[in-house]
């Protein structure tokens, strides 16, 4: 009998997470509050004058999350004057990526300067209600009088090797166009990178 419950138990865990989708553009966006590698709080509320977010699923491990790192650097230096920080948060289960503890996430952003905050989503809560599939995974975010909605999502551009001049850079292209009052042209694409690693059990 204990065997037949464990075995239902890891069915239904399977199925529960299979069934995690990515929120679309449209949707509210859900807040954010987790902890920085500063050992403070940090959530969309400390940002009272930001007109949005651009939400970064990245982590330590990932060899397509390390060829974005300085893109996102930029991204935070070009768009935070403008209203529109990075918050990164690194979706892994340190317990299925060693590389992605807190410890080593602090670790990270020391030595690759990192000039937004970094947030350790204890327990993958808010990796599984944004729907975060890859590192990096990206959710442009419009705050709003009756909350935040999502306005695009999915990768950074269509370069990840960073090599090509004539790329599309979707993350400011959709950014752009949020500023203006716009939509994005393009409001979802593919986010490519590693598969976030879940939690074993």
């Amino acid at each position: 009998m204990k065997v037949y419950i464990t075995l239902a138990f890891v069915m239904l865990n399977f199925i529960a997470k299979a069934q995690t989708t990515t929120i679309t553009p449209g949707k509210i966006a859900p807040d954010i509050k987790l902890m920085n590698v500063d050992d403070k709080w940090v959530s969309f509320n400390d940002y009272p004058s930001a007109k949005g977010f651009i939400v970064v699923f990245t982590c330590n491990t990932c060899p397509y999350s390390k060829a974005y790192e300085q893109r996102i650097i930029e991204l935070n230096n070009k768009y935070t004057p403008l209203g529109f920080p990075v918050i990164a948060v690194n979706p892994n289960d340190p317990g299925a990526s060693p590389g992605d503890s807190f410890a080593k996430m602090k670790k990270q952003a020391i030595s690759g300067k990192y000039t937004f905050p970094y947030l350790y989503d204890d327990g993958q809560v808010i990796t599984t209600l944004y729907g975060a599939k890859n590192t990096p995974h990206v959710f442009v975010v419009k705050k709003g009088e009756n909350g935040s909605t999502v306005e695009y999502t999915g990768a950074i551009d269509n370069d990840t090797q960073n090599n090509n001049p004539d790329k599309i850079r979707f993350v400011e292209d959709a950014v752009s166009a949020v500023l203006k009052n716009e939509k994005p042209a393009t409001s979802v694409t593919k986010a490519i990178g590693c598969t976030v690693r879940l939690k074993k059990n």
